[in-house]
């Protein structure tokens, strides 16, 4: 998988607010639906979380994924969010999460997510990149940092 070709500029959104889980999902998907990728911004917010009520995606080290499957999709859309502050997304180790990858998919399709929730996990799983890109100030350098 190419994560040169899902991460873009425009899919990174570099200063979450800090909220409750159900706020930080909120604020992901209306970023997304702000580009046009997004048909149904409810239907897509709705099955982001009716995934974490079945197992909370918030990971370690500061790392959330969540995602979900939705035909307000018509491919897998990815988007990046940074969340200096942290928050509670119910992870693992019990720390807060500052890195959430949201992920979304059409309903009927498998593969793709899976790839790349496995690219991505690979490249968060070094914490000086994770730290790296928290600190980074730009969406070009957050860029660099994810697909070098």
């Amino acid at each position: 998988m190419n994560l040169k070709k899902l991460l873009i500029k425009e899919s990174i959104l570099p200063n979450l607010k800090p909220g409750s889980k159900e706020e930080i999902i909120r604020q992901i998907v209306d970023f997304v639906a702000s580009s046009g990728k997004i048909t149904d911004r409810d239907s897509a917010r709705e099955a982001v979380l009716a995934r974490e009520e079945k197992m909370s995606t918030g990971m370690q080290n500061g790392i959330a994924i969540p995602h979900g499957k939705s035909d307000s999709v018509d491919q897998l859309t990815v988007a990046v969010a940074i969340c200096r502050e942290g928050t509670d997304f119910d992870a693992m180790d019990g720390n807060p999460s500052r890195i959430f990858i949201m992920t979304l998919s059409p309903a009927n399709r498998v593969g793709p997510h899976i790839q790349f929730l496995a690219e991505i996990s690979k490249i968060l799983s070094r914490p000086e990149l994770s730290e790296k890109l928290i600190e980074a100030s730009t969406t070009s350098e957050m860029l660099a940092l994810l697909t070098a």
